[in-house]
């Protein structure tokens, strides 16, 4: 028989001075245990609870009895553990007959310290407490807490190192507490609902700590508990990565938190950071733009680098009250914004960098406040900066490079004070302020903007000084009747259209320099009356400055240099004063004045031209005091009053002269002839080009749409002759249509037009279809479908039935169709402004065709629909058909013409025109039959057409009979 097993007790105590005794279980050794006695738990599993009531030690019995450091978590029941530990579990969970799901495991009671080693605890119910900590000082040395939670409560303080706390509802921890709470060490995971909670006065102080995988927020700090957070990990929570409250404070550093399914970092609230408004605005003696360079230990959220990235939202968001700053951190790969600023909150940065947002890095709205230093935003998901509302925002030092809307935004009566801003690569405009908006902007750089580096509209308030912008679609724009801008020390260089563009504002425009823009330098919008002076216009592709009807601005001391057309230009009913110009060597004559200026110009000085004053006759001029040197055409002397070397009736004098153009031919204002940008014979080419169109039978929509372009077009060339941006203009047109309804016809028209107005160099028609633009083998499409589109450069490349390059049921194997669509669109691109395209065909058929690929839908976006012709409309076509070749219907015939188109078929055999000019030819045949039988016909005979001579129709019942009424 074999002997029992010897009892193993459960806990041994060990008395100061070397006693030891063993119990049967741990509540029986802690009730013998006298204060600073140390019980030595049994590695298993143990179903007990427990209340610690005096001062003990609760250790693992063969651990270390003094560990040196953080000990790894290790849970006793877990396989893949180093080595079996303690667990003290819930009666509940095991055979034991007292089952409390709802009391804790472990307790510890007011004014006891407990020192704790190597022990787990795993409640049975995972939404209360497995642990409460109700007050003294426990410090807690591995192991940890599973499933139910750990709170700590009323006055008591502890020090968590290396525990792991898994598997709890609702919360892991929940601290409310006046004492300190230390985790070092630690990992919270697998938690559905918060990490930790901590609320009241609780001062937690967590070190290389991780918490991942909650389903909740990760950490929640609230009321006014105050967390220091060092060295840790919070990733993947399933809401915010850290989440602030009411008036709590947070000093985080050199923490990371990733992946979370909301923001990374939420403030609602928090106390105020420790530095005050005042301060925050005036830098410290040691540059710290904050005005210290370590603000102190108390106050508001307080991040320092650290790093945010990967949230699903924001990667950080400060509503209500809250007080945020951020020192060195970096925000990378968020789904919402960089940092969200709400309600009144304030958020300060230094030397941050929020890199690839999915919207705008910085959002700042209703009466927030933003003060960001040396902060670096790259590639956003929308503006660079956002502004609105009554906020507030101060920029110094920072960059903008890669965003996807306007770089900085200011709108509504937001206020923005930025210095030293770096702008590069946003595809709308760098700055942009709009509505009410206050913008103070200085010693800013902007690079590589779509539209333009700097545009204020509406009524905003501008102060600008020591802007630079370059390689821009526009340089600097103002507009709104409500605005005012002041302007100085600005320099625009290389951009495609205008540099300086301004509207009806009140603007001064004081020290710029305008170098090599794409179109006019200068130009001056309708009503505007802008104060400009000291300024200096090189290289411009266009004109120097350009001067728009009904606007009156001043201008002195300013230089243009080089225009590649006039030097100054007063557009039809413009106006203003021009002092102290010097206009050296332009394309074009150096001043040019439309009909109804009335510009007064004093001292303008013009140096190598061909030209200095070109008047429409019915302008009015006030000259004084202006001269010219090297001019082979004056009208103003010689510096030194040497007359002009030939006759003009513009003189120069003390008092101003008004008078009219030199009889010499008149060189406009940057073309000869019209100052709308054609010369007489366009004009008439153009007229009688739209009055052939006009002529066509029917098609009064496509007329109706072909007369638009033109004036779109034509708008076009003036603005861009004034310096100002077109708008989007597409040349290629879809006509879709049935048979017969005038395509070709209108397309050929088409081409002319755009040569009559000096889109076209030819205008000449080359027709094409599938067969002629698709080869039968590899390699052989390309060079096709080139060598036609080259047959059409300088005109129209009009493609019939185009839908048969992309059928809808798909092409076959060998089918290279889709190769001449892609070479079609490439050389679109390539040769934009020298050939248009016309793709043709039925309706249904062509809508598909041009959804089949994406570059076709981006280059023809506007359809032209050539209707059905009516009956009456067949009938004048025949007519024309008739008149043209010498023939005239009688009456009658009309009559059986109309009845014959009215019960025509209109199936796929039905032609349109095509139809009609078939049922002419029909007619002629017969009547040439008819007349052939009459003996001596009469000239009348031979050219009438009567109603016998209209073809059976398909329906004969339908028709009236032919008697004897019929000639």
């Amino acid at each position: 028989m074999t002997p029992p097993a010897p009892h193993r007790p459960a806990a041994r105590r060990a008395v100061p001075g070397g006693a030891d005794v063993a119990y049967a279980t741990i509540a029986a050794a802690l009730a013998a245990a006298e204060p600073g006695d140390t019980v030595f738990v049994t590695p298993g599993v143990h179903h007990e609870r427990l209340r610690l009531d005096r001062d003990v030690t609760l250790r693992a019995a063969g651990g270390p009895k003094h560990p040196a450091g953080p000990v790894d978590p290790v849970d006793p029941v877990d396989p893949d553990g180093a080595a079996p530990g303690v667990v003290l579990a819930a009666p509940g969970a095991g055979p034991g007959p007292d089952a409390e799901p709802d009391a804790p495991v472990l307790e510890v009671s007011p004014g006891v310290r407990a020192d704790l080693a190597g022990i787990t605890v795993r409640g049975s119910v995972g939404d209360r407490p497995a642990v409460v900590l109700s007050g003294g000082s426990c410090t807690w040395t591995g192991g940890g807490v599973t499933d139910g939670r750990l709170d700590v409560l009323g006055d008591a303080a502890a020090t968590l190192r290396g525990l792991t706390l898994r598997g709890a509802h609702l919360a892991g921890m929940l601290l409310r507490t006046t004492g300190t709470v230390r985790l070092d060490g630690c990992l919270l995971a697998g938690i559905t609902g918060t990490g930790l909670v901590a609320g009241g006065d609780t001062t937690l102080e967590v070190t290389g700590t991780t918490v991942r995988a909650v389903t909740g927020s990760a950490l929640r700090i609230r009321e006014r508990a105050r967390l220091t957070l060092s060295g840790s990990l919070v990733e993947a929570a399933g809401r915010s990565g850290l989440l602030v409250e009411d008036s709590a404070a947070v000093d985080a550093v050199d923490s990371r938190l990733r992946d979370c399914g909301a923001e990374a970092v939420r403030v609602l609230g928090s106390s105020p950071l420790s530095v005050d408004e005042a301060q925050a605005r005036e830098p410290g003696p040691d540059g710290d733009p904050y005005g210290q360079a370590h603000p102190g230990p108390d106050g508001g959220v307080r991040l320092s680098g650290c790093e945010l990235t990967g949230a699903g939202a924001d990667a950080l968001s400060v509503t209500g009250t809250g007080q945020t700053e951020l020192r060195d951190c970096a925000l990378r790969d968020c789904g919402g914004s960089g940092a969200a600023v709400g309600g009144s909150a304030l958020l300060r940065l230094a030397a941050v960098r929020i890199v690839r947002t999915g919207g705008t890095a910085l959002a700042v709205r209703d009466t927030a406040e933003l003060v960001a230093a040396d902060t670096d935003v790259r590639d956003a998901g929308a503006n660079g900066v956002l502004a609105t509302d009554d906020a507030a925002v101060r920029l110094t030092g920072c960059s903008v490079t890669g965003t996807r809307y306007s770089a900085v935004h200011v709108g509504d009566g937001a206020t923005a004070v930025v210095d030293g801003l770096r702008v590069a690569r946003s595809p709308e405009h760098g700055v942009h302020a709009v509505a009410s908006a206050s913008l103070e902007l200085t010693d800013t750089r902007i690079t590589g903007c779509g539209m333009s580096g700097l545009d204020l509209a509406g009524g905003v308030r501008a102060r600008v000084a020591g802007l630079e912008v370059a390689h821009c679609h526009q340089g600097v724009t103002v507009s709104g009747p409500r605005g005012k801008a002041e302007l100085t020390d600005c320099r625009v260089s290389d951009v495609e259209r205008a540099a300086v563009a301004l509207g009806p504002a009140e603007v001064r425009l004081e020290g710029a320099r305008l170098l090599r823009a794409g179109t006019a330098a200068l130009v001056v919008g309708e009503d505007a009356r802008p104060v400009v002076a000291d300024v200096e216009i090189r290289d411009a592709a266009g004109s120097g400055i350009v001067v728009a009807a009904g606007s009156r601005p001043r201008l002195r001391d300013v230089r243009v240099t080089a225009a590649g057309k006039n030097g100054l230009v007063v557009e039809p009913g413009g106006g203003g004063t021009f002092e102290d110009v010097d206009i050296v060597a332009p394309g074009y004559p150096a001043v040019y004045v439309g009909a109804g200026a009335a510009p007064e110009l004093r001292r303008v000085r013009v140096r190598d031209a061909e030209e200095d004053l070109n008047a429409d006759p019915e302008a009015a001029p006030v000259t004084e005091d202006c001269v010219s040197l090297r001019v082979a055409n004056a009208v103003w002397p010689r510096p030194g009053g040497a007359p002009a070397r030939r006759g003009a009736e513009v003189t120069a004098g003390t008092g101003g002269t008004e008078g009219t153009a030199a009889a010499d031919g008149n060189r406009g204002a940057d073309h000869d002839g019209k100052a709308d940008g054609t010369s007489e014979d366009e004009a008439e080419s153009l007229e009688s080009l739209l009055a052939e169109l006009d002529r066509l039978i029917g098609l009064e929509g496509v007329k109706h749409d072909v007369a638009s372009l033109v004036k779109l077009m034509r708008m076009v060339q003036r603005r861009e002759a004034a310096g100002l941006a077109a708008p989007p203009l597409s040349r290629h047109l879809v006509f879709a249509g049935n048979p017969g309804t005038g395509k070709t016809t209108v397309a050929r028209l088409y081409g002319r037009i755009l040569t009559a107005v000096g889109l076209l160099e030819r205008g000449h028609l080359v027709e094409a279809d599938r067969s002629a633009l698709v080869g039968e083998y590899v390699g052989h499409t390309g060079p096709k479908t080139q060598r036609v589109f080259q047959e059409a450069m300088g005109g129209v490349l009009f493609i019939d039935e185009a839908y048969s390059l992309a059928p809808a049921g798909g092409g076959g194997g060998n089918d290279f169709a889709q190769e001449a669509i892609a070479t079609l669109v490439k050389l679109m691109e390539d040769h934009r402004d020298a050939v248009v395209v016309i793709v043709a065909g039925y309706p249904n058929e062509m809508e598909h065709f041009i959804d089949s690929n994406p570059g076709l839908a981006s280059r023809f976006n506007r359809t032209l629909l050539f209707e059905d012709y009516s009956t009456p409309e067949l009938v004048r076509i025949v007519e024309q058909h008739a008149s043209t070749h010498q023939y005239h219907l009688t009456d009658n015939a009309r009559g059986m013409l109309h009845a014959y188109f009215g019960h025509m078929p209109r199936d796929g055999r039905f032609g349109n025109g095509r139809s009609a000019r078939q049922v002419f030819q029909a007619m002629t045949e017969r009547q040439a039959y008819r007349v052939a039988e009459i003996e001596l016909p009469t000239e009348d005979d031979l050219v009438t057409l009567c109603a016998l001579d209209v073809p059976e129709p398909d329906v004969p019942a339908a028709l009236p009979a032919a008697g004897s009424t019929a000639r």
